[in-house]
């Protein structure tokens, strides 16, 4: 198998890969010290108990055992010692292994979901721009396996540690019975340490690229299943199946290698602590023939070498997966390292009582970063400059591509300019705390998204102070309150994933509704209406522009990209914008008048409306769309 430029920058990192693993061991120790130590001591105990058992073991059959076949019997009291020795040693045992089994898994999941935590906080911390270079399967897996297998060796590692110190005691146990037996250990355990070491490297680049084949895979699927319909309705099932099954197939070829190189590796970690256990008894029986040593030094030798080869693979354990654990950590600390946060201020705006806000746009400059699907420095928006007026609508009208999107995620500061100021009743949005800012400005995006849950937890999102009677006027105010009152349980009712048991304008409206129930100052609407009938699109923007607010939702300035003549003939004054620039504003009117292009743009889209209005007129002759996505119509 040919090694990817990837690959090979990750062979060459495979050289510090143990200096690097034991790196992210220091971390978890650190920040959990007193699980650590409990693991520890625990692990420490049980060692400390193999080496003791050698020893009673070894005494039992030179002692006990073999006295007794040559005189034919037994005292009693000295089985009974011997039998409350081996008993009490088995108890500690068990003590030592709960203590480290408890400690090492209470401190692997802490550590797990510590990290799921703060990653998860990343993501909300970082703007849009980093997301868009990011599918959403990576980001399930960083947050999942890789911080999974960050921590994957903390399971063995307070065993491994407790066998460090049982083999130092061994070590000393062996001097202190005869220097040729341990010469033998000493000859033994390094040779292990060193195969550890040789097979932890091999294995960094394949884990490495079986981690990222993970999150590849995880990308390909839930870009799949999140466009199901897209998928079924073009026919594309056999090409997605083909495109998630090559890659599966790279990764089932990774992990292949990676059991390969483990397959080879396991059975030499597994044999050398037997062949020490051979020559133990080889050169012991040499010693012994020669009066080194006695029956009984002989067997507690022998017992150690036969004990030890359990504990000491625990080390072999956590070498074997420290590469999975370096890839692992690397992709976490590529989130948490991450740089573009968006800093909150400390300034606080009136609350909802004081009236709509009013938004300036003061000189604003926008333009995409290098690494996305742009041109380096690609500007979106250039010297645009209007102001919302408090109580007032404003249209934002323009062709595809001129910036109306990006317009209104400045408003809402999903993203900051590169130059100029976005105002909200003249403050600086950067100089807003998070919660003034969530509290005075609300965004209905174009495409909603509604939670697998009830009508209510969709709207009320558990704000305080939203109760049923805000659902409700928010819900009046999105012509949504027919249809929620027709559901089975209302307010109760199970919408499903992504809001399936709804239609695309439902789907709408009850985004709106959610966002009206927080009771913003300004609302911005990004063609969130699109799916709605016309009908009941008008009524919704009348509503929401009347000065009588409905109650427990107060009035509100609104910015509304819109597409529809009778939408834009609602607003109190109209922007018109092309390629990132303001070209006129004015009313409705007046634009048509002196703006040819607007004047063409608005009549484009009042032709396809009168089209796809006649095509529904049709009948038979138009087939009918899926159930859930038919456009809603007024009730």
């Amino acid at each position: 198998m040919r090694l990817t430029a990837g690959e090979s920058v990750a062979s060459k990192t495979s050289r510090d890969v143990l200096s690097r693993g034991l790196g992210v061991l220091r971390q978890a120790i650190r920040e959990q010290p007193r699980i650590f130590a409990v693991a520890v001591v625990g692990s420490v105990l049980f060692g400390g108990m193999i080496i003791v058992s050698a020893r009673v073991v070894g005494s039992v059959i030179g002692e006990v055992a073999l006295p007794a076949i040559e005189r034919g019997e037994v005292g009693a009291g000295t089985l009974a010692l011997a039998a409350t020795a081996l008993f009490g040693i088995s108890v500690l045992r068990v003590a030592g292994i709960f203590g480290r089994r408890l400690g090492a898994g209470y401190m692997q999941y802490r550590l797990q979901a510590s990290y799921r935590r703060r990653v998860t906080r990343r993501y909300l911390e970082l703007p849009l721009s980093w997301h868009h270079r990011n599918s959403t399967g990576t980001l399930l897996s960083n947050a999942n396996s890789d911080v999974e297998a960050a921590w994957y060796p903390i399971a063995p590692l307070p065993f491994a540690v407790g066998t460090l110190v049982m083999l130092v005691g061994a070590i000393v146990s062996l001097f202190a019975t005869d220097w040729a037996l341990a010469l033998v250990g000493l000859a033994v355990f390094p040779a292990l340490f060193a195969l550890n070491v040789v097979y932890s490297r091999r294995m960094a680049p394949r884990q490495a690229r079986a981690q990222r084949l993970r999150a590849e895979v995880s990308g390909i699927a839930h870009e799949s299943f999140d466009g199901a319909l897209v998928v079924k309705t073009m026919g594309r099932e056999a090409q997605e199946t083909a495109r998630f099954a090559g890659r599966a197939g790279e990764l089932r070829d990774s992990l292949i290698a990676v059991g390969r190189l483990r397959g080879i590796f396991d059975p030499l970690l597994e044999t050398l602590p037997s062949l020490g256990t051979l020559a133990v008894l080889v050169v012991g029986a040499f010693r012994l023939r020669q009066g080194a040593i006695s029956v009984t030094e002989l067997v507690s030798v022998a017992f150690l070498f036969t004990v030890l080869a359990f504990p000491v693979r625990a080390i072999g354990w956590v070498l074997a997966e420290l590469p999975r654990s370096v890839a692992g950590w690397d992709r976490v600390r590529r989130v948490l390292d991450a740089t573009g946060e968006m800093p909150y201020g400390q300034r606080v705006l009136d609350p909802a009582g004081a009236g709509p806000a009013t938004l300036t746009f003061d000189d604003v400059h926008y333009s995409y970063p290098p690494a996305e699907a742009h041109p380096p420095g690609a500007q979106v928006l250039g010297e645009v400059g209007f102001t919302v007026p408090s109580g007032r609508t404003v249209a934002l009208v323009g062709p595809t591509g001129a910036g109306k999107s990006t317009i209104a995620s400045l408003a809402v500061r999903l993203v900051d300019p590169d130059s100029g100021t976005v105002l909200l009743d003249g403050v600086d949005v950067r100089e807003l705390t998070s919660a003034s800012l969530a509290g005075t400005v609300a965004l209905v995006a174009q495409v909603p998204f509604i939670f697998d849950d009830t009508v209510r937890a969709n709207i009320a999102l558990d704000r305080p102070g939203v109760d049923d009677e805000v659902v409700w006027a928010a819900l009046r105010l999105a012509e949504a309150d027919g249809f929620v009152a027709a559901l089975p349980n209302g307010l109760d009712t199970m919408v499903g994933e992504r809001g399936t048991s709804l239609s695309g304008g439902q789907r709408q409206r009850l985004t709106l509704a959610r966002a009206l129930a927080g009771r913003p100052r300004l609302l911005v609407l990004d063609d969130a209406t699109s799916a709605v009938d016309p009908r009941v699109e008008a009524a919704i923007l009348a509503g929401l522009r009347s000065s009588t607010a409905q109650a427990g939702v107060p009035a509100a300035s609104i910015l509304v990209v819109a597409y529809r003549r009778a939408t834009i003939a609602l607003a109190d004054e109209v922007i018109y914008v092309e390629q990132g620039r303001v070209i006129a504003r004015g009313t409705h009117s007046e634009l048509l008048a002196t703006v040819p292009g607007y004047v063409d743009l608005v009549t484009a889209y009042e032709q396809a409306e009168v089209e796809r209005a006649q095509e529904s007129s049709y009948g038979d002759d138009v087939a009918p769309l899926p159930s859930g996505l038919e456009i809603e119509v007024d009730r």
